[in-house]
């Protein structure tokens, strides 16, 4: 990633929109968006500030412009298959996107101004949704349920206190270490049984969640 911001630095390529963006979303998945800044973004091009307001009409107007970027990086849910296969594509996609682009989770759906991959995004999902006979309302519900339990897995799961599943097994001895067990007994047992074994990774609870979700939508389409 360094290499690449270095090589972006001294590169006197004409600057451009896209550039711009690219080298934005680059910083802030590097650094997190709340280190971000015009001054910063410039310095990164090579170019003065002045140069980016041609491109973007300021920093607002970027972070627009950056959710978009990670909309489009987005599949959207495909029309050739059911819709649960649909949903269920789209929001793998959306939860492996988010782990490329951390800082987005806070921003995808707090924006104002949403530009066209953002709008693009969210009319294919709700259109896949009610044309597979979703009512309106039923529609919201599921579309809500389902963004709810990507961002908020996509989350948790930058909150772990370990990078990789060869880590866990040290977690789980670290919070046994003087842990009352007879206080809490379920605990325990679920360090000792599931969260210490070899082949466990959180990850994989997302998919075993999202057919939760699912089945449950699916039998109130069916009602």
């Amino acid at each position: 990633m360094k290499s690449q911001m270095a090589s972006r630095r001294r590169s006197r390529d004409p600057l451009t929109r896209e550039r711009v963006l690219d080298t934005a979303v680059a910083l802030a998945d590097q650094s997190g968006i709340e280190s971000l800044s015009m001054r910063k973004l410039a310095m990164e091009l090579g170019f003065g500030a002045m140069a980016l307001y041609k491109h973007v009409a300021n920093k607002e107007d970027m972070l627009d412009a950056m959710v978009d970027v990670i909309f489009n990086e987005m599949a959207l849910p495909p029309t050739e298959v059911p819709w649960r296969e649909a949903m269920r594509r789209r929001a793998l996609s959306a939860r492996e996107v988010l782990s490329r682009h951390p800082w987005a989770i806070g921003l995808t759906d707090s924006r104002m101004k949403p530009g066209p991959a953002n709008l693009h995004h969210h009319d294919a999902v709700l259109g896949c949704l009610r044309r597979a006979g979703f009512s309106v309302a039923l529609a919201i519900h599921a579309y809500s349920t389902l963004d709810s339990y990507i961002y908020g897995f996509a989350l948790q799961e930058q909150s772990l206190p370990f990078d990789n599943p060869d880590e866990v097994g040290d977690v789980a001895e670290t919070m046994l270490e003087g842990f009352p067990v007879d206080t809490y007994p379920y605990l325990a047992e679920t360090i000792v049984a599931h969260l210490n074994r070899a082949d466990w990774e959180f990850g994989d609870e997302f998919e075993r969640g999202l057919d939760l979700i699912l089945d449950g939508l699916e039998r109130l389409l069916k009602d």
